[in-house]
This record gives C-alpha cells, structure tokens and sequence, in this order.
C-alpha cells in the first residue's frame, strides 16, 4: 500500500499513521466515567468533544490536579470542569514531521486531527510517530524535548 503524501507532497501525512474515529468524552460526562474509560482503554489521555468538535483533552493528570489534589468528587464532577482547554491539534493531510514538531513544541504525546469544520476524526501519538520510518529522527527529536522538565509553577 503506498503512503499519501501531505497536501504539499512533502512527506508522508498524519492519515497515514493516526487512529481513525478514536475513543473521546463529552464535556458533560463525569472524571469518573472518564477514568472508567481510560482504564478500560489503557490510555492516559481523551478528547473532549460536544457532538464530534473538538473542545479539549483531559489526561490522566488533569484528573489529578484538577479533581483529586482539590477534592472534587469523581462522580458529579464533569469533565468540562477538569478539562485541559488549549491543545494542539493537527489535520488529516499535515506531514508527520509537522506532527512530530507541534507535539515537541507543545510537550504533549497525542495530538487529536480535526476536519476543516473542527470535527474529530482521529488522533495521533508519539508511538505511532516511532513506528514510522520515515519520521524515526522528528519522532526521537519529539520524544527527548517532550520528556525534557517543564519548569516549576511555584
């Protein structure tokens, strides 16, 4: 099968290497319905969506800090509430060296893909990057700046 190239024929892109119609939260749903699903996924992180647009991403962190260390009850509190807001997101026919840079830059290890009307129709994940050839140097680049510390909030 042979791979797409980006729009600008540079490069193999993102739909080649990202999981289509992935697992995502409404904003409504609960941390607990959310962890829930995370386990029984065994992944760390989810899109928040309301209908299919794209509205957030809650990682297993965010329910962490936003949730438990303020006591917050997993089973009323939604996941709007412990949400992360800003993220980063790529589209369909972006180059995986692209990808592999907005993640490094962002320091995050998923990207969702949107449509052109913020639709969500997969995501894309460091190990997806790593298991492509031809993005071995941007995924390693990625992984080294995306574990690099990020610098204390206090």
């Amino acid at each position: 099968m042979q791979e797409a190239l980006s729009q600008d024929g540079s490069g193999p892109c993102v739909a080649d290497a990202m999981t289509r119609d992935p697992a995502y939260l409404a904003a409504e749903d609960t941390v607990r319905h959310a962890a829930e699903l995370m386990a029984d996924l065994q992944v760390g992180a989810l899109p928040v969506c309301v209908g299919r647009r794209l509205v957030g991403m809650l990682t297993d962190r965010d329910i962490a800090i936003r949730c438990v260390a303020c006591g917050k009850p997993a089973e009323t509190t939604s996941v709007a509430e412990a949400m992360s807001g800003a993220l980063q997101w790529c589209s369909a026919s972006d180059t995986l060296a692209t990808a592999a840079r907005m993640m490094a830059q962002a320091q995050v290890r998923r990207l969702p893909v949107i449509d052109a009307d913020h639709q969500l129709i997969g995501i894309l994940s460091l190990g997806d990057l790593a298991t492509r050839p031809a993005v071995e140097t941007d995924s390693g680049q990625a992984l080294a700046r995306i574990s690099s510390p990020s610098t204390r909030a206090r």
